[in-house]
């Protein structure tokens, strides 16, 4: 009976030391391991089994990127200007080893270093300056603790500022400022836009003033040669009607036939001054209708005369 009872405890004796000694690490985990209190090793995910009594678990680190929050603090701006700024952290623990004996919690010691970082950082520019250089100001807080953190085998991947709160008044101030510089903006772009309006009417109106001028031109140039060619078609038509008429004359019964219609012509204008008024002056030679016609017939001679010479000449 006591030999079973002392094989019992035996064996919850091995059982126990089994379980305190069979170490499973997770994935993306890393467990440091302590021999009699010192240094031995890393392990990495999977099972491992310690040395009773001799080996122990004594730090464990995930091997995961982590976000830290930063809290809000109070900076001063290089315009003297306080504004609360708050950010995320994001860091990766690459050596376990170093993690767990270069610093005592690399967790507080990184998060006071952005702290400290920041509030240099927001020192260097105006408070203006600070909303659109965010940028700039992550990357220098990121470049200074990864230097830092190096001995403590952690990697600070990103920093980013979440909130900048400026004072109550001075927020006050900015939106006057904002709404100021919107109102500028809008007047600039009112002015701008007359004005564009403006050069567009003036050259509108400088192009229908060259298009009327270019039209008239045309018209003008148009209504010339009309004219023209109506001045050379009366002047053809009068030389025609002209040389027809001297050749008739100039044929037989031609000089009879201008006799009488001189006598109708000077009875018709005789007439139309009758109708024209009451009292108009004769001449002299009223009814000496003979002698008009017989000086045109001298003149008709004279003209039969030069045509018979020319004819001759011709001949």
């Amino acid at each position: 009976m006591e030999t079973l009872i002392a094989v019992g405890v035996i064996v919850v004796l091995v059982i126990v030391a089994i379980a305190k000694t069979a170490v499973v690490v997770p994935q993306q985990s890393a467990y440091v391991i302590e021999n009699l209190g010192k240094y031995n090793r890393s392990l990495q995910a999977g099972f491992h089994i310690l040395i009773p009594f001799v080996e122990k678990v004594a730090y464990k680190h995930s091997l995961k990127e982590r976000a830290v929050d930063i809290a809000e603090q109070a900076c001063i701006t290089r315009d003297n200007v306080q504004v609360g700024v708050d950010g995320v952290l994001y860091l990766q623990v690459l050596d376990a080893r170093r993690a767990s004996y270069g610093v005592g919690d690399y967790l507080f010691a990184i998060s006071q270093l952005a702290q400290t970082t920041l509030r240099s950082e927001m020192g260097k520019i105006d408070l203006d300056r600070t909303f659109e250089e965010r940028s700039s100001i992550n990357a220098s807080i990121v470049q200074e603790l990864d230097k830092a953190s190096d001995p403590w085998g952690v990697k600070v991947l990103r920093y980013e500022i979440k909130n900048i709160n400026p004072p109550a008044d001075v927020l006050g101030a900015m939106e006057k400022q904002m709404r100021a510089e919107r109102e500028k903006r809008a007047t600039v772009l009112t002015s701008e836009g007359e004005r564009d309006a403006a050069i567009n009417e003036a050259e509108g109106q400088k192009q229908r003033v060259i298009k009327a001028s270019e039209a008239r031109k045309a018209q003008q140039i148009n209504e010339a040669d009309g004219q023209a060619q109506a001045i050379l078609a009366v002047a053809g038509a009068t030389a025609t009607g002209l040389e027809r008429v001297a050749q008739a004359l100039i044929n037989e019964g031609g000089g009879e036939a201008m006799k009488l219609r001189i006598a109708e012509q000077y009875i018709d204008q005789f007439g139309n001054l009758a109708k024209q008024g009451n009292t108009f002056v004769l001449p002299a030679n009223l009814s000496d209708l003979g002698s008009m016609i017989a000086l045109a017939s001298g003149l008709l001679g004279s003209g039969k005369e030069a045509g018979g010479d020319n004819s001759h000449a011709r001949d």
